[in-house]
């Protein structure tokens, strides 16, 4: 795949997928990597086994959404939706306005046009998503719905112009799923995701299981479990019944299903879902030190559950905290977590204030 995910034109690079269509984790690309460097691992153009051109596969790809056992189109097509819609000019930019055109929604593009040029920034953060948001309240809308360069990632705007929350894309779909699997009601999410999805499954007396932050390491995880949703709090739905990757198109069919069934509007659905208060931070951090900063940590915290399998996060009572090492700047990432604004602010600068004397 060439992409640059959700950063600007210049990153765009080449992303590998192995034979299950599942891109390759640390040990596979360092296998890549190494056979690279191997001139006898070359392949002349004419040599190449097998290319397909397949022109229909974007309605295919629909059709599939459509057909899901947890997409209920009847009632979909039934609500009308109006949607504003934003594919910052990429990948999405034919296959969404077309899905949703499928599904009886009346479709207002803005930077749709395929060009690859960006109308915004790439990455669908609130900050971003300024003109979406204002042509939601102009046009009235029920919804504006974006996505990011190569369409994995959903964010949903409600009918009042203000952002869903991207954490809340991955809790609506688990609860979708949670309500229409009658057997298997497990779920994957990685360590740095909202405790709101924690409160649907358990409510829906499903399993939760947690991996390291990374797409491919939530897909892992759902393979070992045999889970029947997964995904992460930046907007991202993996539907294995589709494929294992994140995908927009499942993400949507499954949140407009969610907001059909509903008796109300997107921004009163929001109402409905356990309220948590994400607050992020970052300290410059010298990696040597890390050892002895998790150390610290667990010692100080040591009576409350911890998981260390990605950095170190620590559960209370009433939220949660997770210290990252970045993989591409010496600096550490504190992802707060609670049900008060004011408490998460607190907390951080509570835990900033603690590492800052470790240093």
């Amino acid at each position: 795949s060439i992409t640059a995910s959700h950063n600007p034109q210049e990153w765009n690079g080449l992303k590998f997928m192995n034979s299950e269509g599942i891109f390759l984790d640390v040990s596979e690309n360092k296998r890549l990597v190494k056979m690279l460097g191997k001139k006898d691992n070359y392949v002349l153009p004419y040599n190449i086994r097998q290319v397909e051109y397949y022109p229909d596969f974007l309605n295919y790809h629909i059709q599939k959404v459509l057909n899901l056992r947890s997409v209920n189109t009847k009632a979909i097509k039934a609500r009308k939706f109006k949607t504003v819609v934003d594919c910052v000019n990429a990948s999405g930019s034919v296959i969404i306005p077309s899905l949703l055109r499928e599904l009886g929604c009346q479709v207002i593009e803005i930077n749709c046009d395929g060009s690859g040029i960006f109308g915004r920034k790439p990455e669908p953060l609130p900050e971003n998503l300024n003109t979406v948001s204002s042509e939601v309240k102009k046009r009235k809308a029920d919804m504006g719905i974006v996505v990011d360069p190569d369409a994995d990632r959903l964010v949903i705007i409600t009918d009042e112009g203000k952002p869903f929350g991207e954490e809340n894309t991955i809790t609506t779909a688990v609860r979708r799923i949670m309500k229409s699997s009658r057997k298997n009601k497990t779920a994957v999410v990685n360590l740095s995701t909202s405790r709101s999805v924690d409160d649907i499954v358990k409510a829906s007396g499903g399993r939760l299981f947690k991996s390291p932050v990374g797409e491919v390491n939530v897909i892992r995880k759902m393979k070992e479990v045999d889970a029947v949703i997964g995904g992460e709090g930046s907007g991202g739905v993996i539907l294995p019944e589709l494929h294992y990757a994140r995908d927009s198109l499942a993400g949507i069919g499954l949140l407009l299903s969610e907001f059909a069934e509903f008796d109300g509007k997107v921004s009163d659905y929001k109402r409905t879902l356990p309220e948590y208060y994400i607050k992020k931070s970052v300290l410059k951090l010298d990696g040597s030190k890390l050892r002895s900063v998790f150390s610290f940590l667990k010692k100080k915290y040591r009576k409350y559950p911890k998981n260390d399998e990605d950095g170190l996060r620590i559960d209370f009572p009433d939220g949660w905290v997770n210290f990252r090492k970045s993989n591409t700047e010496p600096v550490i990432r504190i992802i707060v977590e609670t049900k008060s604004r004011i408490k998460s602010g607190e907390l951080s600068k509570i835990f900033l204030k603690e590492l800052m004397s470790l240093k």
